[in-house]
């Protein structure tokens, strides 16, 4: 990790790489994007021959075993789990579908004028495809964060596909009874959740996620088939004046060994804890190769002027995960994937156990989104619905705006539906809403 100051002599360079941090994104999609596109046009056009062409080269599927896991390998991966882990697992489950419940949005309906009723109804995607990474850490969490939302929604379809899928992942498959589950990944897996092949009927959303690869498929395939998000590298921010230097740099070990590309960060006032965490991250990350790697090329530790620089600086960034000192910080949060707050709530629990999604939004986006939710498996439609007299209190304000766009067919139809029933006449009505409205 390196250390900058926001004052000083080292202003300019700080201020300088605070921005180059601040518009990061998908730009390194670029690289992958020729391979990429040739991959989702060969499944598009040759479906299963091309799929399966692919999952033997890059996912190692042998020849004689068919992409499709069977519930009889899920249950037997479940069967063979050690006790401890089933138990973890079904308490993560427990969290996960709790949290997702209580974020359900309801269908309502409201009448606030006599005649004239408005409200939404909440409606399921009709199926999804869930991608669950399976590099090189086995990722059952992951499964447990896209399919249980997708099934507090009512989703009637749900697929998951992973490549060369652990022990753990399938037998977390058994545990959330998921019946259709694929052992391919990469980009010719979205190529086939977006198109369809004879095997694996197309889906209408995309959610999870997944390498470079991966992502950049999703981005070429998102005006075809819904995604969640492209979600790159994980990112972490300790904004914290009162931690301790050892639990600040846990964290940030922590979620460093996700990816040698991981960008961890912490922002502090005090030069001495600023220290002292440089040197625990150190330390730490001695025997952890891929974190060390990750602080190495993305690690920073930023000495503000003062709190406020520190939050203000927090808020550009847009972390993905963000921890605070206390509940009074939530005050000043504005843009952040998920937040921890204290010293007691290590970031890793939001991983695995707490409930909230661990699908999150990274390279700044964060500003515009926050994770994955059981919303992003539901849509709203609207209903409205007249009365005679709503639609002749209303409908002369609408004939008007019609008018004034040019849109005379627009006026006329509601012209024709107040004449239906209504015994006024046009001018009447008008005069009628004037006095209403008023």
């Amino acid at each position: 990790m390196r250390l900058y100051k926001t004052q000083g002599r080292t202003a300019k360079k700080t201020n300088d790489l605070l921005l180059q941090l601040e518009q990061r994104s998908g730009s390194s999609l670029d690289s992958v994007l020729p391979t990429v596109r040739k991959i989702l046009a060969k499944v598009r056009r040759d479906g299963d021959k091309a799929l399966i062409n692919y999952a033997r080269r890059f996912d190692q599927l042998p020849k004689s075993q068919p992409i499709r896991i069977t519930a009889k390998e899920t249950a037997a991966a479940w069967e063979q789990l050690d006790p401890t882990l089933q138990q973890a697992l079904q308490t993560a489950e427990k969290n996960i579908r709790t949290f997702a419940q209580q974020q359900l949005p309801k269908s309502w309906q409201v009448s606030r004028i006599k005649g004239l009723t408005t409200g939404q109804l909440v409606r399921p995607i009709e199926s999804v495809g869930c991608y669950v990474p399976g590099g090189r850490h086995p990722l059952p969490s992951t499964m447990l964060m896209t399919v249980i939302p997708a099934q507090v929604a009512g989703v009637q379809r749900i697929v998951v596909t992973s490549p060369n899928p652990a022990p753990e992942t399938l037998a977390t498959a058994h545990l959330l009874g998921v019946t259709e589950f694929y052992r391919i990944g990469g980009a010719h897996a979205v190529a086939a959740l977006a198109f369809g092949t004879e095997s694996i009927p197309m889906v209408r959303k995309i959610v999870g996620p997944g390498n470079l690869y991966v992502t950049a498929a999703k981005r070429e395939i998102a005006f075809e088939c819904g995604i969640d998000m492209l979600a790159g590298p994980t990112e972490i921010i300790v904004t914290s004046d009162l931690g301790s230097a050892a639990s600040i740099a846990a964290d940030l070990v922590a979620q460093a060994e996700h990816d040698p590309a991981a960008l961890a960060i912490f922002i502090t006032t005090k030069e001495e804890l600023a220290n002292a965490v440089l040197l625990e991250a150190k330390l730490q990350s001695a025997k952890n190769p891929i974190a060390k790697e990750a602080l190495s090329k993305n690690g920073y530790i930023f000495v503000t002027a003062s709190p406020e620089e520190s939050q203000q600086l927090t808020n550009r960034l847009a972390p993905e995960h963000l921890t605070v000192d206390s509940e009074a910080d939530l005050e000043w949060v504005q843009n952040a994937g998920s937040v921890f707050i204290g010293q007691h709530s290590p970031q890793p629990m939001g991983d695995y156990i707490s409930g909230p999604n661990h699908t999150l939004p990274t390279g700044g986006m964060a500003t515009l989104r926050g994770g994955l939710s059981v919303n992003d498996f539901l849509k709203l439609i609207t209903v409205q619905q007249y009365n005679e007299k709503a639609l002749a209190l209303f409908g002369p304000a609408a004939i008007r705006i019609a008018e004034a766009e040019g849109l005379t067919a627009h006026g006329e139809a509601i012209r024709q539906r107040m004449s239906l029933g209504n015994p006024l006449s046009l001018t009447r009505s008008v005069n009628a809403s004037k006095r209403i409205l008023k």
